[in-house]
C-alpha cells in the first residue's frame, strides 16, 4: 500500500512539474490594428507578434525567435516599400531600446531629456519611421522572449550554434531569409539597423545575406558602433579617448572659460585636430618624449578634458575612461559620471577610487524601459505569456575565438554592391563606443577612399542611445528617413559603377 501511495505521489508531482512548465511559443503570430500620426498625417499599421523557428541542417526547430513586425496597412504595393530589420546588441540585449525608444510607432514615457518618469508607460511616437518603412524588431535567443528549443531527446541544441561572433550572424542570416519569403519581401528595398554590438551584427549580416542568401540590401545603419572588427588598440585608443573627454567635460562644464564658452561643435574639431596630429604621435613615442614635449602634452590633454595635470601626468598620459568616469566631478561635487550616457551622475560609497562602483545610466534606463515593455506587450499588442522577457539574456560564454571580420565584410559588401549605403549615428557624450572610434570605423571602412558618397556620420547631443533625448529623437528619426528615401530612390539604374 505505502509503495502505491509513493508511485501516486510521485505521478502527481510529475503531473504538477509539467503543467506548471513554461511553453516557448515555436511558429504563432498574433495580429493587432493599430493607428498612428507622423509628421502630422494618420498612418494606419499592423503589428504582429510572433515567433519563428531557427531550423537546423534537418529542418527542425532548434529556437524560436520573438519578433514584433510593423506593417503600414494602407500600401496595396509594397514592392517599392522598404524594410528595416532591427537588431540591439549586449552580446545578450534584447531588442527592447529601439523598439519602444525610437523608430517604432510606440514609445516609452520619458521626459524630453530621456529621465524616467512615474508613472511608467507607452504613448506614440510622431517620429517613427514608420511613414517611410514597415519595420521588423527580432529578439535573438536568449534575448526577449526568444528561447532555444530541445529535441525530441529532451536535450538542447548546442550554444555554440548561437552565441559568438560568427554564429549569431550565421543563423540569423536564415532567419531573416525565412521571414522575408514568408512575409513576401524580397521585391522590398531591405536595410539593417543595428546599435552598439548590433553594429557588429549587421556589419556581417550584410555580407552573409548577400553571399549565402543572395540577398542584396540597400542600406546598413550603425548606430554607436563598436569597432566592428576593426583592430585600433594601443596608442591610436589612448589618444582617440580625448574627444570624448572633451563633450563630457564641455557638457558639466569642467572646461576652462575659453572653451566652456563656445558651442560644443566648435569645441570637438579642434580637439579631434589636436588628437590626431599632435596627441597620438606623442603617445607612440612614449618614454621617448622629451620631458619639455611631455610637459606640453599634459597641459593641453588637461586643457580639453577637465581633468588636473597631475592625473595625467600620474597616468603618463594614458587616462583609462573608467578613471574619467570617476574622477571628472569627484573634487567638485564627489558625483560619478555614466559611461553609456555621460550625462547621468551616480553615487559611490566612496569617493576615493579608480572607477565607478556601477553604471548610472543603465540602472535609470531599465526604471523606465522594463516596465514599459512588459506592459505593452500584454495590454497593447495581447501577448500574455509567464515567459520572462530578458532585457540581458544568458548567452555567455561568448566565442570571440575566431576573427571578427565583420567590418571587412560591410566593406567588401559595399564594394561588391553598388546600391549599399551606411549611415552611421553617435550620442557625443557615449562614453563606452565614442562618437570619435565611430568616426575612425568610418574612415576605415573607407580605406580606398571611393566609399565616400555611400557613407556618412551624424553627431547628436546625447549619449550611446541618443534617440532617448527628444532633439535627438526627432533629428535622428529624420536622418533614417532621409537615409531610407535617398538610398532607395535610384534602385532603378541598377547596382552598377
Amino acid at each position: 500500500m505505502k509503495n502505491i501511495l509513493f508511485f501516486l505521489t510521485l505521478l502527481f508531482c510529475a503531473h504538477v512539474s509539467i503543467a506548471q512548465k513554461v511553453k516557448v511559443p515555436i511558429d504563432t503570430t498574433i495580429v493587432t490594428n493599430h493607428t498612428t500620426t507622423i509628421k502630422g498625417k494618420t498612418i494606419p499599421y499592423k503589428a504582429t507578434t510572433g515567433f519563428q523557428p531557427v531550423w537546423d541542417e534537418n529542418r527542425m526547430p532548434i529556437a524560436s525567435l520573438s519578433y514584433t513586425y510593423y506593417k503600414r496597412s494602407d500600401i496595396k504595393n509594397d514592392q517599392n516599400r522598404p524594410l528595416l530589420i532591427s537588431f540591439n546588441g549586449g552580446p545578450g540585449s534584447a531588442s527592447v531600446w529601439m523598439h519602444i525608444a525610437y523608430t517604432g510607432p510606440r514609445i516609452l514615457k520619458i521626459d524630453e531629456e530621456g529621465f524616467p518618469v512615474q508613472p511608467y508607460g507607452i504613448k506614440a511616437n510622431p517620429n517613427s519611421v514608420l511613414d517611410v518603412a514597415d519595420i521588423v524588431f527580432v529578439n535573438p535567443v536568449n534575448t526577449g522572449y526568444s528561447r532555444m528549443i530541445p529535441g525530441k531527446d529532451g536535450k538542447m541544441p548546442d550554444k555554440e550554434l548561437f552565441f559568438g561572433v560568427n554564429a549569431d550572424v550565421t543563423y540569423l542570416a536564415e532567419w531573416i531569409n525565412t521571414f522575408v519569403t514568408r512575409n513576401n519581401r524580397w521585391r522590398s528595398p531591405k536595410y539593417l539597423i543595428g546599435e552598439s554590438y548590433g553594429t557588429t551584427r549587421v556589419s556581417g549580416l550584410a555580407l552573409e545575406l548577400q553571399n549565402r542568401q543572395w540577398m542584396y540590401l540597400n542600406g546598413v545603419i550603425l548606430v554607436s558602433p563598436t569597432q566592428i572588427g576593426f583592430k585600433f588598440a594601443g596608442p591610436v585608443e589612448v589618444a582617440n579617448r580625448l574627444p570624448y573627454f572633451a563633450a563630457a567635460a564641455w557638457y558639466h562644464k569642467m572646461l576652462p572659460a575659453e572653451l566652456q564658452n563656445k558651442d560644443l561643435l566648435e569645441v570637438l574639431p579642434e580637439v579631434e585636430n589636436y588628437t590626431i596630429n599632435e596627441l597620438l604621435p606623442a603617445i607612440v613615442k612614449s618614454g621617448y618624449l622629451d620631458d619639455a614635449k611631455k610637459e606640453e602634452v599634459i597641459n593641453k590633454m588637461a586643457y580639453y578634458s577637465g581633468l588636473s595635470k597631475r592625473t595625467i601626468r600620474q597616468n603618463n598620459l594614458e587616462v583609462p575612461k573608467s578613471y574619467f568616469w570617476k574622477d571628472l566631478l569627484r573634487d567638485r561635487e564627489g558625483y560619478t559620471i555614466g559611461r553609456l550616457d555621460s550625462r547621468y551622475k551616480g553615487m559611490d560609497i566612496k569617493e576615493s577610487g579608480g572607477e565607478p562602483d556601477y553604471n548610472s545610466e543603465l540602472t535609470a534606463w531599465l526604471h523606465a524601459f522594463t516596465p514599459a515593455i512588459n506592459y505593452y506587450y500584454s495590454q497593447e499588442l495581447g501577448f500574455k505569456t509567464d515567459l520572462k522577457y530578458n532585457m540581458f539574456g544568458p548567452v555567455q560564454p561568448w566565442d570571440r575565438s575566431k576573427d571578427n571580420n565583420t567590418g571587412e565584410n560591410l566593406r567588401k559588401a559595399m564594394a561588391m554592391n553598388a546600391n549599399l549605403h551606411t549611415m552611421i549615428q553617435s550620442g557625443y557624450y557615449d562614453g563606452a563606443t565614442t562618437y570619435f572610434n565611430a568616426k575612425y570605423v568610418m574612415w576605415q571602412l573607407n580605406a580606398n577612399g571611393k566609399l565616400t558618397d555611400r557613407l556618412s556620420f551624424k553627431g547628436y547631443r546625447s549619449g550611446h542611445m541618443m534617440y532617448l533625448r527628444n532633439e535627438d529623437l526627432i533629428q535622428a528619426n529624420e536622418d533614417i528617413r532621409t537615409f531610407i528615401i535617398k538610398s532607395s530612390t535610384h534602385i532603378s539604374k541598377g547596382s552598377k559603377y
